[in-house]
């Protein structure tokens, strides 16, 4: 080899070197300084990603001190419980999950790796009813059966709220347990219980007793404390914060009650998803542990969950599982069991289809004329999730008996459109397609039409909600005229908003506080955003 060769080999392997050290460093400083946040980046992700069911959110700073407190970088993402389950199986990247109850585990498929499951609490699902009508109906005893709640509501002496059992757990366990206790408490549930007649019909009188229908347990405790209601289906450990905040107001607190024929519960499992991670498999193995450890179960029981299996332990303290509020610990608790997954899902769309309280809803739809382009784009991809079959993939879908008004609106009201066969929207999607934007935002006006359309429909047949879009700024008619219209109606109405584009969010809460409602983000994704709106209505 010449020398001028090989004093090119030499550069070249000087170069190669200088390379290898300057990535070095530069691995070495993204370890020290942890740039990489994202998977995106270069770099291995070295924030620990947990997903949680929303009704795990007041235990945010438990996990967050302990995670500080070893110098972890945690991340937590609350969601529902069915929507977590969708973004598992769709391949969302999390390193841990602490879901609900464990049978939703056994839903996931196969490809999500979920591992080292333990459960972090008991918290059964039942009735709170305000103790005086508890008492009006005879349930403060020693041995209530779920018939005698069932009697209640069914003969009209009792109405109810409770969370959307095809999107939370609490709805759905609840469901699932009524609808075992209802059958005769098979051994286990099957499909053949399900086309049992009977048990259809007195499930179907049931939820013709439900007041309000919520998209999350955390909305739920929302609503119930904001309105006037009689009783709730939900967590104990949410009683026992409705009760705490009721006290706190000089309100009468609900009484618990716990049939002796079964109760659903929740064990609130913590699981890793195996990505082969050693250092996140430490860090997941941390949090669980910290979690069972005596100090983390005493802070569970602190906010109202209980960490014993079971039901009797006479050593709580009463502050918080007060017997005054029917909150019993010296009884054992008859759980139901949960049936198979297609069981499960085969019930929940049973629920969607033919046993819950039908829905007249009004669908007010922005066409001004800044939806223009990909607004408008983004709103008939909403609209043909909503009114097709495509939302019974999420068990969304409106049934034959369910009522769709839709109002479009731009500078005044351009049209509006109706079935009375929610099962039957293909003339309201033509023409919600034929309509284009034009013109400003009347808001107010669009919204006061609404109530319009369902201030004399009969409330015990119907659950009644609005679903307001928006993508601006209301610039005709006024919140002040909707106030007027809104408090002369005999039903007090929820109107809940889909903020878009430029829309102000606090015109959008004005509203929701005024209806007892709430307001969705639909910037980033409309379709997610209207999926959420329909778990409340």
């Amino acid at each position: 080899m010449s020398k001028k060769n090989k004093n090119n080999t030499k550069s070249i392997i000087l170069v190669a070197i200088f390379i290898l050290l300057i990535w070095a460093i530069i691995a070495d400083m993204a370890d020290e300084f942890d740039l990489n946040k994202s998977t995106n980046n270069l770099w291995t992700d070295k924030t620990f990603h947990i997903i949680a069911s929303s009704e795990n959110k007041d235990l945010d700073d438990v996990i967050k001190s302990f995670a500080s407190k070893k110098g972890y970088d945690i991340d937590i993402e609350y969601a529902g419980t069915l929507d977590i389950m969708q973004k598992l199986n769709e391949g969302e990247s999390y390193d841990a999950v602490w879901i609900s109850n464990s049978i939703w585990l056994y839903m996931l498929d196969s490809n999500v790796k979920v591992a080292d499951s333990k459960y972090t609490s008991i918290n059964p699902v039942i009735f709170g009813i305000k103790k005086s009508k508890a008492q009006e109906l005879g349930l403060i005893k020693d041995t209530v059966y779920t018939q005698d709640i069932v009697n209640a509501i069914s003969s009209g002496r009792l109405k109810f709220s409770m969370s959307n059992p095809t999107t939370t757990n609490s709805g759905a366990s609840a469901y699932l347990g009524l609808l075992s206790t209802l059958a005769g408490n098979p051994e286990v549930l099957k499909e053949e219980n399900l086309k049992d007649d009977e048990l259809k019909e007195k499930l179907t009188n049931l939820f013709a007793g439900m007041e309000r229908s919520s998209g999350s347990e955390e909305f739920l405790e929302e609503l119930f404390l904001k309105g006037d209601y009689e009783a709730v289906v939900t967590y104990e450990s949410s009683i026992i914060s409705i009760n705490k905040q009721l006290e706190k107001q000089g309100k009468e607190t609900l009484y618990a009650i716990y049939p002796v024929d079964g109760v659903s519960i929740s064990d609130a499992p913590f699981a890793y998803i195996d990505t082969k991670n050693e250092k996140k498999k430490e860090i997941f193995t941390n949090i669980q542990s910290y979690i069972l450890s005596d100090e983390g179960q005493k802070i569970l029981q602190e906010r109202g969950r209980r960490t014993w299996y079971g039901g009797i332990n006479n050593n709580v303290d009463k502050t918080v599982f007060n017997p005054n509020w029917g909150i019993d610990t010296s009884k054992y608790i008859s759980p139901v069991k949960y049936p198979s997954t297609a069981v499960i899902k085969k019930a929940l769309n049973m629920y969607q289809v033919e046993l819950r309280k039908p829905v007249h809803v009004v669908f007010c739809l922005d066409y001004s004329g800044s939806m223009t382009g990909e607004g408008y784009s983004q709103l008939m991809n909403a609209m043909d999730y909503i009114l097709t079959d495509e939302a019974a993939n999420d068990f969304l879908q409106f049934s034959e008996k369910d009522k769709i008004d839709v109002i479009a609106f731009g500078t005044d009201i351009l049209g509006t459109w109706q079935t009375t066969n929610g099962a039957d929207t293909a003339n309201i999607l033509n023409n919600i397609h034929n309509l284009k934007p034009k013109g400003m935002t009347a808001l107010y006006p669009a919204a006061i039409e609404a109530i319009e359309k369902l201030k004399n429909e009969d409330a015990n047949t119907y659950n009644l909600s609005v679903v307001l879009m928006t993508d601006g700024q209301a610039n005709m008619g006024t919140y002040s005229e909707l106030w007027t219209e809104y408090n002369r109606l005999r039903n007090k109405i929820p109107i809940y908003s889909i903020m878009f584009g430029e829309a102000d969010e606090q015109e959008l809460n004005n509203v929701a506080y005024l209806t007892n409602a709430k307001v969705f983000d639909g910037k980033t994704d409309l379709v997610k955003a209207f999926k959420e709106v329909r778990g409340y209505n």
